[in-house]
């Protein structure tokens, strides 16, 4: 793990990240030594930092950074973090920030491989996802409704769980973004006031469209699930997985389009 640049494994107990979840992530997929999407990550990092005013280090300064932990040729997961740094008690933030950077590599999760293949069971969560468009789409340090979820179940047979706003329109999964496929048209929910613009989600976005795949962002709720013929799941680390079962229905896993978005996706991970 290196802090701003040094091997180290504590922070300062008064950093905001810490205090406040005072700034932003990116998760990154490791493939043979190689972080994956990072132009993607970097972009959605640098806007996330121009929203809330966190000075964006230097794109060069984090890929020497990731290359070193990197290093070895393995597969696996980097994880950056970025805080507005240290400040004293208050939400005020201070007048000239000094970022915190912290980056650290983690083994690959050990999901199972049919995971991709023949698609997992979800679940709808209770909790829901307040509206507020000054956070949405930003990948922040606030995750606490995330953690809420996530907490309501405990069977390993279950993959991932759905997430609503308060208005009952469904938004994401608790680590992925959803895509819904009806007689050959993809529709994902629209993000302008809850939810995380995923990388994995717009880059299927752009994959659908080079594939000349109808595709349109809006709002659905758990009825337009039902009538759905394929659903799948997607993140930068999980890629894209089908979802096998939700609600007591089952779907097509993977389903026509689903397959083949799921090969465009896995020929350009870079």
């Amino acid at each position: 793990m290196l802090i701003n640049g040094v091997e180290a494994d504590c922070l300062d107990a008064l950093d905001r990240g810490l205090q406040y979840g005072d700034g932003l992530f990116e998760t990154l997929r490791i493939r043979a030594g190689r972080p994956c999407l990072w132009p993607a990550h970097l972009a959605r990092l640098t806007q996330g930092c121009a929203r809330l005013g966190i000075p964006m280090p230097a794109e060069g300064l984090l890929r020497r950074e990731a290359d070193q932990l990197c290093a070895g040729g393995g597969d696996g997961v980097l994880k950056i973090v970025l805080t507005r740094g240290s400040g004293g008690r208050g939400y005020r933030p201070p007048q000239v920030p000094e970022p915190t950077r912290l980056l650290a590599v983690f083994p690959a999760p050990d999901h199972p491989p049919e995971n991709r293949t023949q698609g997992v069971t979800v679940r709808i969560c209770d909790t829901r996802l307040g509206l507020n468009p000054a956070l949405a789409g930003l990948k922040h340090l606030n995750r606490l409704e995330q953690v809420l979820a996530r907490a309501e179940w405990d069977d390993p047979d279950i993959a991932e769980g759905l997430m609503q706003d308060i208005e009952g329109n469904i938004i994401e999964g608790t680590m992925s973004n959803l895509f819904v496929v009806q007689a050959g048209r993809l529709r994902t929910p629209e993000l302008s006031r809850c939810g995380v613009a995923g990388v994995m989600r717009a880059r299927v976005m752009a994959e659908a469209g080079a594939l000349g795949i109808p595709l349109k962002e809006g709002h659905f709720g758990l009825n337009d699930l039902a009538c759905a013929d394929e659903l799948f799941l997607t993140n930068s680390v999980i890629g894209l997985w089908p979802v096998r079962r939700l609600q007591g229905r089952d779907y097509a896993a993977p389903g026509p389009v689903t397959a083949r978005l799921a090969a465009a996706v896995e020929a350009v991970d870079v």
